[in-house]
């Protein structure tokens, strides 16, 4: 008997099931908040030189504010003060004539410091260390240490998931983040705030790869997709709170202990989470199994089907790797054909997918919107996009419906580069509809993707992928740093890698309505899937895989 079979006997989507899925909603909220922080805390308002040292000295204190300003700080093309660089010396001819070229004049950059609007953000990391003008890199590089973070806990998290077990490996992450993050918020200079974001990062990436692949193995086939995009809604939910949260707390250092501290609930919550059966299965626990599957069929009203079964009956469930004799690696991905070929695409597209998102996500400026207000059109719009994934995934299958709204993704990228910057209403529209695309692109691979890898290698390959899309998003806030060279640089980019990668995804075969592979086996020889739902559980009806 296969495992989905017996999925299927003891309720495949029950109370067990949804039990599961509520009590990782609470850790899954932190994912975006920590993920979309920076938009919030290292935000750059507005700002100019401060002058108030020079004003005696320049006899400018019986002027108003605007003249001081106006002699003391040269003006842009667009009018606005220069953020950066201060007049050598008082121009008091600016005064009686605003129409003369400024451009020739001597200046230099700011001698005292900023001057900044706190009318949206009474604080940030920006505003508090001066990370603005020389020093706007390492405020961007705020974000990207954080997914170095997320980086290395993707590699380190999917490893030991798949050695030491899904809910162990959980409360690992849940107790790692909780200490750095909530010290991150008493940070008081740039590197101890980089180090404890990065091992902010390496934590809530273990919660993020986890929590997916534990409610997804307890799932039968027939209502996977569904269960995919309910979990994926826990992403949408947290992008619509987190500008209202941002807004209501303002001081970044109270934002942070805020979004931190769900998580000392969840750690309440992690001990009613069950192990997943497959993974006790797969590594020869079959006690603990027998003891997770009478659980779920008590709670699904199906307890007949354990009573009449002993522990030992579940060593025939998986016959060839799963034994727990065998410890597998990252190494295991490449070793085989099939496998290899497979970790190098889901490897590029989810590099893609992320890179895309988040060059998009982390740009919520230049809408002429308010940015709590921008923030949360980006996340209501994620709604409607679920939807639309979730529909996809169910008519047209995995493949097809991750290659259309990547592709179309890379097409409101590219309208986007020629429209003119006048037109902000259409560049604006054309932005968030890109943004809902991208969204329902990473559903449909996050679920795709815990389907193409075998049971005993689904961790370590969603740990994999999730690396390779973690060096992505360490990229995508440093892409901001290229409209210095051409404006349109960063936009080309996450177009052109968009359009290559959605057409690399039609090399990905199909998984939709066909087993979860238990083995490397399953993967390499060709053969057929046996397909399993509620009405036939039993391996009397097969589909290829393509």
């Amino acid at each position: 008997m296969k495992f989905e079979n017996l999925l299927v006997e003891v309720g495949g989507f029950g109370r067990h099931q949804a039990m599961v899925v509520l009590l990782l909603v609470i850790p899954r909220l932190t994912i975006p908040f920590n993920f979309l922080l920076n938009n919030f805390v290292a935000a750059v308002p507005s700002h100019h030189c401060d002058i108030s040292a020079v004003e005696v000295e320049w006899g400018a204190e019986n002027l108003t504010q605007e003249q001081r300003l106006t002699v003391s700080i040269p003006r842009q093309e667009n009018g606005e003060l220069s953020s950066c660089e201060m007049f050598r010396e008082p121009q008091f001819h600016l005064l009686g004539d605003f129409s003369s070229n400024t451009t020739n004049l001597p200046t230099m950059k700011c001698q005292n410091g900023w001057v900044y609007d706190n009318s949206s953000f009474p604080s940030t990391l920006a505003t508090e260390l001066n990370l603005v003008c020389d020093q706007k890199a390492m405020n961007k590089a705020t974000a990207t240490i954080f997914f170095i973070g997320v980086l290395v806990g993707a590699a380190f998290f999917g490893g030991l998931s798949d050695r030491y077990g899904r809910k162990r490996m959980l409360l690992a992450a849940y107790l790692l983040a909780i200490p750095f993050g909530i010290a991150s918020a008493f940070a008081r200079d740039f590197v101890t705030f980089a180090v404890m974001r990065f091992f902010t990062g390496l934590g809530i990436t273990g919660i993020s790869i986890i929590s997916i692949v534990l409610c997804v193995e307890w799932v039968d086939i027939e209502h996977r997709t569904l269960v995919g995009v309910l979990i994926s809604l826990d992403w949408t939910t947290g992008t619509v709170l987190l500008p209202a949260i941002a807004y209501l707390v303002g001081e970044w250092r109270y934002l942070i202990i805020t979004i931190t501290s769900p998580l000392l609930l969840a750690t309440i919550t992690w001990w009613w989470l069950p192990e997943s059966a497959r993974w006790l299965i797969a590594n020869g626990k079959l006690e603990e199994a027998h003891y997770h599957l009478t659980r779920c069929a008590r709670a699904n009203k199906r307890e007949q089907v354990m009573m009449d079964m002993k522990p030992q009956v579940l060593s025939k469930v998986i016959v060839s790797e799963g034994s727990g004799n065998r410890k597998y690696t990252f190494l295991d991905l490449v070793r085989t054909p099939k496998l290899r070929r497979m970790a190098m695409l889901t490897g590029t597209v989810w590099f893609s997918v992320a890179f895309t998102y988040y060059g998009i996500s982390l740009n919520i400026k230049g809408f002429g919107l308010n940015i709590y207000l921008t923030q949360l059109i980006y996340g209501v719009i994620e709604l409607p996009a679920k939807i639309l994934a979730y529909v996809s995934l169910d008519k047209i299958g995995r493949r097809h419906s991750l290659v259309s709204t990547f592709i179309a993704t890379g097409a409101c990228l590219a309208v986007n580069i020629f429209l003119p910057f006048h037109l902000k209403m259409a560049r604006t529209v054309i932005a968030v509809l890109g943004k809902g695309l991208s969204e329902a692109s990473f559903t449909c691979l996050f679920l795709y993707t815990t389907e193409l890898y075998p049971t005993v290698l689904r961790q370590n390959g969603l740990g994999f992928s999730s690396f390779m899309a973690r060096i992505g998003v360490s990229l995508a806030p440093l892409m901001g740093l290229l409209e210095d060279v051409w404006a349109p640089l960063p936009g080309l980019l996450f177009c052109g890698v968009a359009i290559t990668s959605g057409l690399l995804s039609l090399l990905l075969p199909e998984t939709r309505n066909v087993r979860l592979p238990e083995t490397i086996e399953d993967v390499e020889q060709t053969r057929r899937r046996s397909v399993s739902t509620s009405e036939n559980w039993k391996e009397t009806e097969s589909a290829p895989i393509k």
